[in-house]
């Protein structure tokens, strides 16, 4: 038995081998001269940022890509020396300064933030200009990115490195928003040319669009979900073979047999019809598996789907391993990913719930420790390490 194991009540794994194999399938989508960002926002997602960043750059990716100044300086501290675009907004002195220390590459969304840089900075910062082409999130509106491109170029210590906007419907199987921004971003590049900035990087494509058109990939591409092994939508699964990076594991702490009429868990929401053997499983609600979806959930015990049963708890949850009768303390339950021939993914949570994979794979809590392993193609299990 591992180490690991023997303090690890409820785990997530992180399949290096997977997460490699992604980077190189999308980066074989892409002409040799279009770079590849690694979205690592939200801890890459869940995933653990530090690792999946080194990772993914040893793989093949050139950037990455973060939402919050701490994040990029979490990436800096563990010495990852590759750029990193910050894809949120900065808007104090304070933070300007720190963005500049770190050699972070801000995005700048407005004129007023970048006179805040400009009047801050004391040497010269590559920075990354946010067009709003119909997102309307950030960034200047792309009727006045002549203007603002302008106004950047003239003030001092600002470097333009990039020109780039957010696509707002690229997973959706009607492409007609989609090509109207991309119509838009045009426009503004031709501009932008006209005027004499040609040195610029250009890039619009997130995982969607980098996986649904190439006329899309421009400079570079900002890979997030794809990374990760998931399709933003069904329809571009038929682009590129992805393999899902995050597996989500608990043991059985006990297993009882209840008899016909037994409620389980809080409020008896689950009563048993028949005698049945129930395992209690250590995790829960306070992990990051939703009580909503209580009743709901399967899981996986020695190859074989078992159902969820009664309410999921802070720390724990019920299963019905009737199927399984020789299930016992101290066993491996598959949340999400494989066991043997079955399958259970983020996104079955995400519609069973209504909602997005991405909220999932940002919804496990750090009581899990994040453990990596490298599987083989065919998933066969290999020994973890903690990180």
């Amino acid at each position: 038995m591992q180490n690991w194991e023997l303090t690890h009540r409820a785990w997530v794994e992180v399949d290096l081998n997977a997460l490699e194999h992604n980077v190189r399938a999308l980066r074989g989508l892409l002409k040799p001269s279009t770079e590849l960002l690694a979205v690592v926002k939200a801890d890459a997602y869940g995933h653990g940022a530090v690792t999946v960043s080194q990772s993914a750059l040893a793989a093949g990716a050139t950037w990455l890509g973060v939402a919050t100044l701490p994040e990029g300086l979490e990436l800096r501290a563990a010495g990852i020396p590759a750029p990193i675009l910050l894809l949120g907004a900065t808007n104090t002195p304070e933070e300007v300064q720190a963005v500049a220390q770190a050699q972070l590459q801000p995005t700048i969304c407005t004129p007023k933030q970048a006179l805040t840089y400009a009047e801050t900075l004391a040497t010269p910062l590559a920075v990354h200009l946010k067009i709003d082409t119909g997102m309307s999130r950030l960034g200047t509106s792309w009727q006045s990115a002549l203007e603002f491109v302008q106004l950047v170029q003239r003030l001092p210590n600002l470097k333009i490195a990039s020109i780039y906007s957010h696509l707002a419907t690229a997973d959706d199987p009607n492409p007609a928003l989609m090509q109207l921004q991309q119509q838009r971003f045009e426009q503004v590049v031709a501009q932008v040319r006209s005027a004499g900035l040609t040195e610029q990087r250009l890039h619009l494509a997130n995982s969607a669009a980098t996986l649904a058109d190439p006329d899309l990939h421009y400079d570079l591409v900002r890979t997030g979900l794809a990374l990760y092994g998931l399709y933003s939508a069904p329809h571009l699964s038929l682009h590129v073979d992805l393999r899902p990076v995050l597996q989500v594991r608990a043991r059985i702490t006990q297993v009882k047999t209840i008899a016909p009429g037994t409620g389980v868990s809080y409020g008896h929401l689950f009563v048993a019809s028949q005698e049945t053997r129930v395992a209690t499983v250590a995790i829960g609600y306070a992990d990051g598996v939703p009580r909503l979806l209580s009743n709901r959930l399967q899981a996986i015990v020695r190859g074989v789907r078992v159902p969820q049963i009664g309410a999921i708890t802070m720390d724990q949850c019920m299963i019905d391993v009737t199927a399984v009768p020789d299930a016992q303390e101290g066993e491996v339950v598959t949340f999400l990913g494989e066991d043997g021939a079955e399958q259970i993914s983020a996104e079955d949570w995400a519609e069973a719930l209504g909602t997005i994979s991405w909220e999932i794979l940002c919804g496990f809590k750090h009581r899990l420790p994040r453990v990596t392993v490298r599987r083989a193609p065919q998933f066969e299990q290999s020994a973890p390490s903690s990180r």
